[in-house]
């Protein structure tokens, strides 16, 4: 095996050995490679330049030209493909889009041509009283298109006479494969139908056509039939995936039947067949709960993988992404030999991989955890990668297999929400990966990933966790607050929000690269105070906050259930000061009731509430859901940022509480006017002291991706102010190139900001705990921009 140039994340970069004048110039040695996003092509540019619209449209499998300088793309809400120009990556240019007539399920190249998998089935009347849905009427046509034209291909369809998924073309171009999978109607399972085991037919099979006539209105198809061959339904197989190598073999995944199939394409018959069989796991999590807990200590037994993307290591070897169906969902992916002998698995690694990121999406506990969906494998230089694509973590692996029956680790690449599609253009240095999820009111956007493999370490993660006793990692996300250490410049503290139950508070070392989690701290309520505060500061109404409300917040271990929004270590240095977000807006009870007020909580460095701080009763009366963001203390006060407007006033309150007269006064913050073409609104995320009478904020708008506009940083003076006082504030920073370098889509909640004892700043996103979020977080370090 040749040396690798890919090495971990965070190795450092090699050099040229030191030489006197009178030495022989060094030799070049080895520089670190790595794989870097460059860019992201948010496709609802096909449809307005700035994405100003609504209309969902995603990509979901993407192909490119011979040259590799065309990415061609599925878009089955429009029932399109897109076409985009990367000739130079960093840089991606929309060419416009075609109507197929149905469904894109798939796209391949050969030579000129894309060949598009059309879907054109529907359910009809069907054998199951009341199902109102019936059985499938399972149809669909190739559609080949000409690349640069974008034009279709009269008179070239190719009729499947079934439901189209994958289409793969042979590297010689001499075949292309059709997976038609037949799928089975899910509403059969409400009636009592057990459709991961009988079978729901016409059932699915394979289509061969033979490409290598150059002229497409000469290419024949014909059909394998690879019915009574899984032990799952033998007489419905659903084949879903298909790749093929060298020697013109195709593998082929039959998920629902949890069966791996391989075809010879020169006779079109079957040359073996097996179970793609199940796994054991332990140290996951198995159990979904509200409000999250990430707990991997449980095991599940027999799981059956259910592979979906499937993709060639060499002739000999094939690897699987087990997404799962209706019987398992192993959270893995697995390598096997044509034998069907499996070689690698990858046990709870990737389960293990998301959480230690903040990646870990909880939501999808109780069914396939990170959930991989697809696998690729391309060779770049002398070594061969392959990259496996999570879709409920919306990130890659990347694994070195020039092994393939020890495949090596080398790093994680986030992505737009749900990647879907991933194609390697090695002969441009170049990954692909297509992400199929698009709401702009989510806000996410689908689009194409775009990344190089180029010298230098890799850029992501920005934060990964140590390990627990027990071997899994410390699991985090949904990072809100950050505070620094004033007497340690590589210590940031963070805290988690709302999403997660038993809030924590992390230790982040910032010395190293990427930054590391070390420790997790809960915040407890051990000697009940807490819980003698329900009717301090409650107001006159009884029902804004009542004993049920502080029940839900304080668990039986005394482990507590708030909304963590800001943290500041305490000037005595003897803990922390945590801003917890009230829950509820007065004005509006009936849909959004009181329960919970806005509270900071004193805590001590064991993580024990020592002292509950509530506003006045008469700004408890006109509490909107929007409030507390931030803490900071600074020469005996706390200082709150409100998020947004409360009542009827036209600025946002920072709050200044007195620590000795525990008494409160109010400032007048006027928020920036959005600008977002998805229109909004802005507010406050952060306060931080910066020691000198100043106060630093955190200024955003809730728009992310191409809408995002406002995500700034402010300072202000707190001379002179007292209670009613307008803020006069001044720009320090516009966030927005910064979140830009790296390629990605611009998160929404720039939620943390901190300044450290050596004067840089740090800022960090929320990512909503993964829940309609790629789980992307950018802990960035802005330097020293206040000097």
């Amino acid at each position: 095996m040749t040396l690798k140039k890919i090495f971990l994340v965070g190795a450092a970069v090699m050099t040229l050995a030191a030489c006197s004048d009178n030495d022989p110039a060094p030799t070049p040695v080895a520089v670190d490679k790595s794989f870097k996003r460059i860019a992201t092509f948010p496709v609802c540019k096909q449809i307005e330049r700035n994405c100003n619209t609504d209309t969902v449209t995603v990509a979901e499998i993407v192909a490119a030209s011979a040259d590799g300088n065309t990415l061609i793309y599925t878009d089955s809400p429009g029932n399109q493909i897109g076409f985009v120009d990367i000739t130079t990556p960093s840089a991606p240019v929309g060419l416009g889009s075609t109507i197929v007539g149905g469904e894109p399920t798939s796209v391949a190249v050969k030579g000129d041509y894309v060949l598009v998998g059309v879907n054109t089935s529907s359910f009809g009347d069907g054998a199951v009283p009341g199902d109102g849905e019936g059985d499938l009427n399972a149809s669909g046509f190739i559609r080949v298109v000409e690349i640069a034209t974008g034009l279709v291909v009269a008179g070239a369809d190719i009729d499947l006479q079934g439901q189209p998924d994958s289409v793969a073309v042979s590297p010689d171009g001499g075949y292309a494969v059709v997976a038609i999978e037949n799928e089975r109607n899910e509403d059969h399972a409400a009636l009592g139908d057990d459709i991961s085991v009988n079978a729901q037919l016409p059932a699915g099979k394979v289509v061969v056509v033979d490409t290598r006539d150059s002229n497409p209105l000469n290419w024949t198809a014909r059909n394998v039939d690879v019915t009574s061959l899984a032990a799952v339904a033998p007489s419905d197989p659903e084949p879903e995936y298909v790749d093929i190598n060298s020697d013109n073999v195709a593998v082929v995944t039959l998920q629902e039947n949890n069966h791996i199939v391989l075809i010879d394409l020169a006779t079109g018959n079957v040359s073996g067949h097996f179970s793609a069989g199940s796994v054991d796991l332990t140290l996951v999590d198995a159990t979904e709960e509200d409000p999250a807990v990430i707990d991997q200590s449980e095991s599940l037994t027999a799981v059956p993988r259910e592979p979906d993307g499937v993709s060639w290591i060499g002739t000999t070897h094939f690897a699987t992404a087990d997404e799962g169906d209706m019987l398992g969902g192993s959270r893995t992916f697995t390598i096997f030999d044509t034998s069907g002998n499996v070689v690698f698995s990858s046990g709870n690694f990737l389960d293990h991989q998301v959480a230690r990121i903040g990646h870990y999406p909880d939501g999808r506990s109780g069914n396939k955890g990170n959930e991989s969906e697809n696998i690729e494998v391309g060779t770049f230089g002398d070594d061969r990668f392959m990259f496996v694509n999570s879709e409920r973590a919306s990130v890659v692996f990347v694994y070195d297999v020039n092994d393939p029956a020890n495949p090596v680790f080398k790093q994680v690449l986030p992505t737009a929400l749900g990647p879907e599609g991933a194609l390697a253009i090695a002969s441009r240095n170049l990954l692909i990966t297509a992400s199929e999820e698009d709401d702009r009111g989510g806000p996410f956007r689908g689009g194409l990933n775009i990344y190089e493999y180029s010298e230098g370490a890799a850029t992501y993660p920005t934060i990964t966790s140590v390990d627990r006793a027990n071997g899994s990692p410390i699991p985090w996300s949904a990072m809100s607050g950050l505070a620094s250490d004033p007497n340690n410049a590589n210590l940031l503290y963070a805290v988690e929000d709302s999403f997660y139950a038993s809030n924590r508070i992390f230790t982040i070392d910032v010395s190293k690269t990427p930054a590391e989690l070390t420790t997790e701290l809960r915040i407890v309520d051990s000697n009940d105070v807490f819980a003698g505060v329900v009717t301090v500061g409650a107001g006159p109404d009884a029902d804004q906050f009542d004993a049920a409300d502080l029940a839900a917040m304080i668990n039986a271990d005394k482990t507590v259930n708030i909304d963590p929004e800001g943290i500041a270590t305490r000037l005595d240095g003897l803990g922390f000061w945590v801003a917890s977000e009230g829950a509820g807006t007065k004005s509006d009870s009936a849909n959004r009731p009181i329960n919970s007020l806005n509270f900071i909580f004193k805590v001590s460095t064991a993580g024990v509430i020592e002292e509950v701080i509530t506003l006045p009763g008469a700004v408890n009366d006109i509490q909107v859901r929007f409030g507390f963001e931030g803490v900071a203390e600074y020469n005996g006060k706390l200082y709150v940022a409100f998020q947004r407007e409360w009542g009827s006033e036209s600025f946002v309150r920072i709050g200044a509480y007195d620590l000795t007269a525990q008494s409160w006064e109010f400032y007048q913050y006027t928020l920036d006017t959005p600008t977002s073409p998805n229109g909004g609104w802005t507010g406050l995320s952060d306060i931080t002291s910066l020691g000198n009478g100043e106060m630093l904020v955190v200024e955003r708008d809730n728009q992310g991706g191409p809408d995002a506009r406002i995500k700034r940083l402010y300072k202000f003076s707190l001379a002179g102010l007292t209670d009613g006082s307008a803020i006069s504030k001044t720009m320090v920073r516009d966030l927005m190139p910064d979140l830009a370098a790296d390629g990605g889509l611009t998160p929404e909640k720039i939620e943390g900001s901190a300044v450290m004892a050596n004067g840089d700043v740090y800022i960090i996103n929320d990512n909503d705990g993964v829940d309609d979020n790629s789980g992307e977080t950018r802990l960035i370090n802005l330097g020293a921009i206040l000097n």
